[in-house]
């Protein structure tokens, strides 16, 4: 099927052959189908947004039921009104809360509440985070920091203001990062920080140490949820670790695989997108089309409910766990220098000897070969990112499909050994 309207044949990030990406027909559970026929394992679960599953019967009817009701209203709707109720019950930080329609609008967002309640217009993020597709986002998301912490723009924002307003200090460097904020304190408006920063646990006290910093010199802390909330827990990070934020971003599982967005947080410092107080100068517009929309709603209320059924996370954390001591045991099989990432349903293979901490020793690791493996994983029907960055589990995952990721690896490493 012809696509050469899509640069690089694909909507953003695969970087691979145009021959090994395939054009989707449908998907079910953990699988899905191409326009030729041929069946696929996923393991990219729409970049993490499917995690009940492709199609799951629950969240299909839901949003179908909805739709002959009304798509959108561009208004508060009696399924926005519910789904905040169910998440001001999961994480009861979220004292007020705004819907968008995607994770990328979630953090622009909070970045955004947080510049206005505070007066201030730095940011300080982690090298190698990735926060959505605007400027702040990206930045030092694929080489890092430049001197003094200052961002580097080396993902193309062509925003000139990246390198003076955006820092970036290494995860997992509590030290480091607390004296970058010392040096930037009156200007910093917010941190904001991926509790599981892409694959990489937090070290124990990072993220309680954050939480003490950022409160000390009167910073928002930003958790952006958008890969955590509600797949490491119904209350996302927030709740497994036990931090509690100033301001939260949602998107990807929330809505089953249908778009959407949320943030929210404190009340007084959310209060600036409250439009009475439009003529006053903290006062900050926000407002999306199709945020809050009740379809997205409505699918998402039905995540909600498959997810918060109990033992649903014992189960994602359980089947987490074995699908990386199957990766370690292969890895282990065929002699290889790698290493095991991720946490809950998540798992990244690092060709590196060294303990991965943070983005500088991910860097380190031989990422050439990590492309060479995944790239040959999708010529054998496994889809996922070749750029490596994070396999995606769902409910829909099981013992079988974990079995055949280990045997079509297996081969893929075999077939990508440099000589000896």
């Amino acid at each position: 099927m012809p696509r050469d309207l899509f640069p690089g044949a694909s909507n953003g990030e695969y970087g691979a052959p145009p021959e090994l990406l395939p054009v989707l027909d449908r998907g079910a559970g953990a699988r899905v189908w191409d326009t030729t026929g041929n069946e696929w394992i996923d393991f990219t679960m729409a970049w993490g947004s499917a995690l009940v599953g492709h199609a799951h019967p629950k969240v299909v009817d839901a949003a179908t039921r909805q739709a002959a009701s009304g798509v959108n209203f561009a208004a508060v709707n009696r399924r926005a009104v519910e789904l905040a109720d169910r998440l001001h019950a999961l994480a009861p930080f979220l004292q007020r809360i705004r819907f968008v329609a995607s994770g990328t609008e979630a953090t622009m967002m909070c970045l955004r509440v947080a510049a206005a309640a505070t007066g201030r217009s730095k940011v300080l993020k982690f090298t190698g985070a990735y926060h959505g597709q605007h400027p702040v986002g990206v930045a030092a998301m694929l080489r890092g920091n430049g001197p003094d912490g200052r961002s580097a723009d080396d993902a193309g924002t062509g925003a000139d203001w990246i390198s003076s307003r955006v820092l970036a200090a290494p995860f997992n460097d509590l030290t480091a990062t607390e004296n970058l904020i010392g040096r930037h304190a009156q200007e910093l408006a917010a941190v904001i920080v991926e509790p599981l920063h892409r694959c990489l646990p937090p070290s124990p006290g990072f993220l309680e140490g954050l939480r003490a910093i950022t409160r000390h010199h009167g910073i928002v802390l930003i958790f952006d949820e958008v890969v955590t909330g509600f797949r490491l827990a119904p209350g996302g990070a927030a709740q497994y670790f036990g931090v509690q934020p100033d301001l939260a971003a949602y998107g990807k599982a929330l809505g089953g695989g249908f778009p959407i967005g949320a943030y929210g947080g404190s009340a007084a410092i959310m209060e600036v997108v409250n439009e009475a107080r439009i003529d006053e100068p903290s006062y900050l517009w926000s407002a999306s089309t199709t945020g809050g929309n009740p379809v997205s709603c409505a699918a998402a209320l039905a995540t909600l409910d498959v997810l918060c059924a109990p033992g649903v996370h014992d189960h994602l954390h359980a089947l987490g766990t074995r699908f990386r001591e199957v990766l370690a045991s292969v890895l282990r099989a065929e002699s290889e220098t790698a290493q095991v990432l991720g946490l809950g349903p998540l798992a990244q293979i690092a060709f590196a000897a060294e303990p991965i901490r943070d983005h500088a020793g991910w860097q380190r690791a031989d990422r050439k070969r990590s492309k060479a493996v995944m790239l040959e994983l999708l010529k054998s029907h496994v889809f996922l990112n070749p750029m490596g960055t994070k396999l995606y589990l769902s409910l829909a995952h099981d013992d079988a499909i974990l079995g055949q990721f280990a045997e079509r690896l297996t081969q893929a490493l075999r077939a990508t050994r440099p000589a000896r």
